[in-house]
Order: structure tokens, then sequence, then C-alpha cells
């Protein structure tokens, strides 16, 4: 449901008719970390209590990752490439940044982007206590999440989705569209280290800031503000302090650094 309003929200916003010629060169690339959880849940206890008559015949459609983004496909008549990327915390900006590939590639002119979530239930909440990875500051939810606080302890689950329209650039100009940003670089890595935990020195964020920088042809000197993962955990932000030192060099000392996560919690996907 947040996926779905937040892509009608996107799609308002745009000002996009869709229409039988332009149809096939828009597309949607919209991810999640778990899909609908929720649901998974709610079907496996009529299952157990029931047997599978009363698994609802929505069960599936409703619950797999992709369906937020062939949903708005349907809604909208989007015949373009359809895709859905899960690489849990990195959902949304990898399905941003190959919607912007398939862009460059000429494959599309338009698509809705980003990604969707809705992990707290009692299993997503129960799972990631298990894990230790929780805030514990339960006196004061308020304040819990707070990214390179040295009193942090754990992140906050926090439900919603962020989706924007990517457009290419000469027609979103001859349509007079408002344009908000431009996609100049993305990049990707892999620390090959652990499920959970990162690097102690941040290699792997590092090796994705220094990818886009490459991809964009810029330097760390032009780039004045970051929005970094800070989940509030101890060893995940003092990993992407340091990925940021390593990039930055000297100018790290006066390029911008926050997490939206201090005001949102830890959407995942």
């Amino acid at each position: 449901q947040y996926g779905i309003v937040a892509g009608m929200q996107a799609m308002q916003d745009s000002g996009l008719v869709v229409t039988d010629e332009n149809a096939s060169r828009m597309g949607a690339a919209i991810g999640s970390g778990i899909g609908g959880l929720g649901l998974i849940e709610e079907n496996h206890t009529s299952l157990v209590n029931g047997g599978p008559r009363k698994i609802s015949p929505f069960f599936v459609p409703s619950t797999i990752v992709n369906m937020v983004a062939g949903h708005l496909s349907i809604m909208y008549g989007l015949k373009g490439p359809s895709i859905s990327i899960a690489t849990a915390c990195t959902s949304g900006v990898h399905n941003i940044g190959h919607a912007a590939r398939i862009i460059a590639y000429n494959d599309a002119d338009v698509m809705l982007a980003g990604g969707t979530e809705k992990a707290s239930t009692p299993l997503g909440v129960g799972g990631f206590g298990a894990a230790r990875a929780l805030s514990t500051r339960n006196e004061n939810p308020q304040a819990a999440s707070r990214p390179w606080d040295k009193d942090r302890d754990g992140f906050v689950l926090g439900d919603g989705a962020g989706i924007v329209v990517l457009e290419e650039y000469e027609h979103a100009k001859k349509r007079g569209a408002k344009i908000y940003a431009e996609i100049v670089g993305f990049g990707m890595s892999s620390d090959a280290y652990h499920m959970t935990s990162p690097p102690e020195d941040g290699s792997g964020a590092a090796a994705a800031m220094i990818n886009a920088l490459r991809d964009a042809q810029l330097t760390p000197e032009q780039i004045g503000y970051v929005n970094a993962h800070g989940t509030s955990t101890p060893a995940g932000d003092k990993a992407e302090a340091r990925a940021v030192k390593s990039v930055f060099g000297a100018a790290a000392s006066s390029v911008m650094v926050s997490s939206t996560k201090s005001m949102t919690g830890h959407l995942l996907g």
C-alpha cells in the first residue's frame, strides 16, 4: 500500500500522460527488501488454524516483491520494462540506479523507480530483535534512532516508501516537466565480508562512492552533501564514517553528512 500510494503521488506530480503511443517507452523499477511480510504471517496462521483452503487466493500476488511495480504498471498502462531488485537495505537505490541505466541504454524514456517496505510485524520485529540489531531505548522511543550518536544502540524499524519518476532529459524538457534533480552517477559494490556486519574500515561503502564519483566524472571536492545509510548501529555507523573519510580525505571535514533514519527509522528496502 505504501508503494502504490507513493507511486500514484509521483505520477501525479510528474504530470505525465500515458498514451498508446508512449506506453511502451515507460516502465517501473520498484523493489523491497522483504515484501508482504504481514500477509505472509496472516496466511501462515490461516494455514495452521484452518488448513490450505483458508489461504487467501490473493496471497501470492499480494506478497511477492515485484507486484508493486507490476500493479502500478497495470494501473497506468506502463508497457516498458518492469523490474524489482531485492537487495536488502539498498533495494530502493539499486532500483533507481538501474532504472536510470535503462533510460541511458535507450530502453525507456520514463521509469517509475524506488523502494517500499512494511516489515514492522511481530515476525519482523522479533527477527531483528533476535539478531540484536534494534535499539532498546524503549523509555524514549522518539529519540531512539540516533545515527552517529555516541550512545546509539541499534536501529528503529520504520515503514514507508520512496518513489520518483525518472525521465530522459530531452524528453522531460520537450514536455516542460518540472525537473527536481539530475542523476549524474551511480555506483555499486560488495564488501564480501559478512551477512550483517561491515568491515571496520568501511571499504565496501567506500568502493560504492568511488564508483559513483567515477561514473559522474566528479571529484570528492565537488560533493557538498552525503545522504548516508546511518542506521544507528554501533558497528555500521563507525564503518560508514570511516568510508566517508577514506573517500573524501581532507574534504571530509567540510562535506555535510546526515541520515534520514534519525527522522523515519530504518525502512529497510
